[in-house]
Parts: C-alpha cells; structure tokens; sequence
C-alpha cells in the first residue's frame, strides 16, 4: 500500500502566476474571457484559461503539449506550474488548480478528498511514460553495467566507493578510480523518488528496507536538490557523483544499464513502455482511473524497469462548463496520437498505445459540468 509524507503544503493561491524558479506555461488567449460550450459541430472557438501544477519530470512534455494545444486553440491560456508531484496533488485536491501532474497515483488519504472535489470521480490518466535513468558522473567512465542489488547497496550507501568489488564485478575490464561515492536525491516530495523506490523496495527488498514514499529516507545521507533539474545539476557538479532523474533530462550526464533477466538494459523510451503495457491496472479506483502498478521484480528481459508513469489528474465534474470544456480538450490533445508525438520529440517520452488512447479518451469525453 502506497503511503506518502506530505511535507509542506502549497501556496494555493500562488497556481498559474509567473514565480521565482517555477515554469509559466502559457497560451496567448485573455484569462477573462469566457469560453462557449464545446459544440458537436467541432467548429467551436475555445478561449479561457485553465491552471495546473506537479510533477517537474513533465516539464518538457508539457511545454510541447501547451505549444501544440495553441497551435489550433490560439484563445486558450494553459498555465502549468512544475512544483513537484506532492504539490500538485495538493494543490488539485484542494481545488486550487483545474488539473494536476503526479508522477504517483493519489493514495488512500488523497483519493477521498480528490472525489469531493471532483464530483465523485476523478480522472487518472498514465499519459507520461518515461524511463527513469540512475545517472551519473564519474572522470572516465561513461556508462556502467550495475545489478539491481548493487544500485540499492549504493543508494542505501552500504557500497560507499566507486571501486567497491560488487561494482567492479559488473564491470570486467573498467577502470573505475578509489573515489567515494556521493548520493544526489531530491530535496522535495517527489512522485520520481516514489518510483524508484518502488523499484528499489521490489528488487532487493532485503536491501531496500525503508518504507516507500515520496520522501527520501531521512536516515539515508547524501546530497539533496529540488526537482528534476536541481538533481540533474547537483549530479553534474561533482565528481564522483551519482542519482535518479527522468531520462529526458539527464543530458550528457553518464548513465547505468541496469541487470534484467541476465543482461544489462540501457533505458531507453520502448523499453519503459514494454514494463508498463504489461502492468496490471489498479483494483478499486474510480471509473476514471487507470492507475497501474507495475511488477518491477519480474521484468521481461530486455525491457527497462526503472520507469517513471506519469499522470494527468482531472475532475469527472467541473462547477462550471467552461473549465470542463477547456480541461477536456486539452485533456483530448495530450492523450491524441499528435500530443504524444509532440511529448516524444520534445521529452523523450513513450507514447501511449492505441488501447490506452482509447480508454483514455472515453473518460475524458465523459468530463462534465455540475449543477
């Protein structure tokens, strides 16, 4: 059962505004102005503005998805604030925001707040795939061959040396240097850390004995940094350093292929998905909720089970019929065979399969607006 520590709340009122250190997305329409229903005709001019906030990891697909949204609804203002996935459940269950990003499913404390507001159903969609890449840098060695067992030992730090014999086990013939190892995670609550401690907790469970969230274990030392690009960064800064980031962000960052049913994967897009259309959906989650668990212990060779899913969050039942017009649009772009393409190119994502889009699509048709 998933359980997160929610470590501080948002600013609800801070959604949507140009801040310090967060990412403004926005279309060029008036936040004033008032959208007409989406007709049947399709030929309906949009205009309006909605809000969002979470996960960082989203970024870079959304800057595409707010770009190529614009492209044919010029009046609509999106806005997407990358605060975090812990924020941005926050904010949205709270009602602060139109939409949310999440790189975990809401939990069971979450969820009942997110149907209250939501008007009895609230929508999940795993509309972001990505691998999640353990990164590196290290003076002469560009890419390592690492077990699942010894990347827990390093990020546990029971492995605290670069030359340590489990590393140099998985890889006959490299140099690596007497230098210690320094951990980088995230200084923020964060759906990324949560899947890859999933993964962690999954395949060296006798390792990996700390409980799963979206907290870095605070008995584990190491250097922290705020969301994907401060990892990303802190990573890049040192020597000798190592973490966890979305892959699309890693840049020339070093990068490990993880051991999976003998033979070490390199992440890459295709990889990710083949774990991910092969997981189970979750049981006892509302009818718009495709939230999945993925089986990080047993993946198929040859695929990549370090991954991060992504979701989009969105109310059944909006108070008012622009904000339901608007969301379901956007919504119907971002899930649509252009959305994903667009993500792909611009964040190195997986793009869903015809099935999901599909499923997807039919419970964002189904968004409404309430008495």
């Amino acid at each position: 059962m998933k359980t997160l520590r929610h470590s501080a709340r948002a600013r609800i009122a801070a959604v949507g505004l140009a801040t310090s250190g967060a990412l403004l997305l926005a279309g060029c329409g008036a936040a004033n102005e008032t959208a007409a229903p989406a007709g049947g005709d399709g030929d309906t001019e949009l205009s309006g503005s909605i809000a969002g906030a979470g996960a960082s990891s989203q970024a870079a697909a959304m800057q595409a998805w707010v770009a190529g949204f614009n492209s044919t609804n010029p009046g609509v203002q999106v806005n997407y604030d990358p605060i975090g996935s812990g924020g941005g459940r926050e904010q949205f269950t709270a009602g602060g925001t139109d939409f949310g990003g999440s790189d975990a499913y809401l939990d069971e404390e979450e969820l009942p707040a997110a149907l209250e507001r939501c008007g009895g159903n609230v929508l999940e969609l795993p509309a972001y795939i990505s691998p999640i890449a353990v990164a590196f840098n290290l003076e002469g060695v560009d890419t390592l061959n690492l077990q699942p067992q010894t990347i827990a030992a390093i990020f546990t730090q029971q492995i605290t040396n670069w030359n340590d014999p489990a590393i140099a086990a998985d890889n006959a013939g490299a140099t690596l240097p007497d230098l210690p190892i320094t951990v980088v995670h995230r200084s923020d609550e964060s759906g990324t850390t949560e899947n890859f401690q999933d993964y962690l907790a999954a395949v060296a469970p006798d390792t990996w004995t700390f409980e799963v969230s979206g907290d870095w274990p605070a008995e584990i030392q190491g250097e922290a940094a705020p969301q994907t690009a401060g990892v990303v960064q802190a990573i890049g800064a040192g020597n000798g350093t190592i973490g966890y980031a979305d892959a699309s962000q890693v840049g020339d960052l070093g990068t490990v292929a993880v051991g999976v049913g003998g033979e070490f994967v390199e992440y890459s897009p295709e990889a990710a998905a083949e774990v991910v259309s092969a997981s189970p959906r979750v049981e006892g989650r509302p009818d718009g909720s495709f939230a999945i668990d993925i089986d990080y212990a047993n993946a198929p060779a040859g695929t990549y089970p370090v991954v991060l899913v992504s979701y989009e969050l969105a109310c059944g039942t909006y108070s008012d019929q622009q904000t339901a017009d608007l969301v379901k649009a956007f919504f119907s772009y971002v899930v649509s065979e252009e959305g994903q393409q667009a993500a792909a190119d611009n964040a190195g994502s997986a793009p869903i399969s015809d099935e999901q889009r599909e499923q997807f699509q039919a419970a964002i048709d189904s968004i409404s607006a309430g008495a």
